[in-house]
């Protein structure tokens, strides 16, 4: 499940926002020059006014300066994010521990020692399954899960995605849009609820060993919460 988002302090905030940058920077040859051309064109309309109206308008333009890099960083991160998530096992429950809105990943919670594996996340639109990896395996995987789930979960709707490009399956491209843009079937205690039912059935089971999830393809973990408004 997804940590609750801790505070942080304006220091730690500042070093979170550095880490994106670099990672980046790194994965986007186009960043620096989007990023430069962001602080530029505001500074320029900032000496401008301020040459015309006065200096009231320097922490406007400041601020405006400092909104136009971070919104640039925000679009530009997410798409160096799934860029270097793209193919990588695990990444589909990678991206979405970064998601805010309450939302509660379990990855792997059903895996093979060739990588395919099936993630769980819970949320306000219900239960959703997520399967990576070979489709003929993980057809029958997700059948077994859809089995295990309906125990308890009632009737909370459950959807289920096969992550991939090709016919039928979700590109990880497009994977936070579409579930934002499931319809909310349930409250948030109905989620409380659900969630704690799921783990007492989980915990019923043998514990499955799980593949390898890579974490190189992204910073380290709370880097992208402070930047992102969903």
């Amino acid at each position: 499940m997804a940590k609750a988002q801790e505070k942080v302090s304006f220091g730690q905030r500042l070093k979170q926002i550095g880490m994106v940058f670099s990672f980046t920077a790194k994965r986007d040859k186009w960043f620096v020059p989007l990023a430069v051309v962001a602080v530029l064109v505001p500074l320029a309309l900032t000496v401008v006014a301020v040459l015309a109206w006065g200096w009231l308008w320097l922490p406007v333009g400041i601020l405006v300066t400092l909104l136009s890099l971070l919104i640039v960083l925000n679009l530009r991160s997410n798409l160096a994010m799934m860029n270097a998530a793209e193919g990588q096992p695990g990444a589909a429950a990678s991206i979405l521990e970064n998601m805010r809105g309450g939302w509660r990943v379990t990855p792997a919670i059903s895996s093979t020692t060739q990588l395919d594996m099936i993630h769980l996340v819970i949320g306000r639109p219900g239960v959703i399954l997520l399967a990576e990896g070979n489709r003929q395996r993980t057809r029958s995987m997700l059948g077994q899960e859809k089995r295990r789930l309906a125990k308890v979960i009632g009737s909370a709707p459950l959807y289920d995605y096969t992550i991939g490009s090709g016919e039928g399956e979700l590109s990880i491209r497009k994977l936070r849009m579409t579930l934002m843009r499931l319809p909310h079937s349930l409250s948030g205690k109905e989620v409380n609820a659900l969630d704690r039912r799921i783990k007492a059935l989980s915990a019923a089971r043998p514990q499955l060993p799980k593949g390898a999830i890579p974490k190189n393809m992204r910073p380290p973990k709370g880097a992208f919460r402070q930047m992102r408004g969903r």
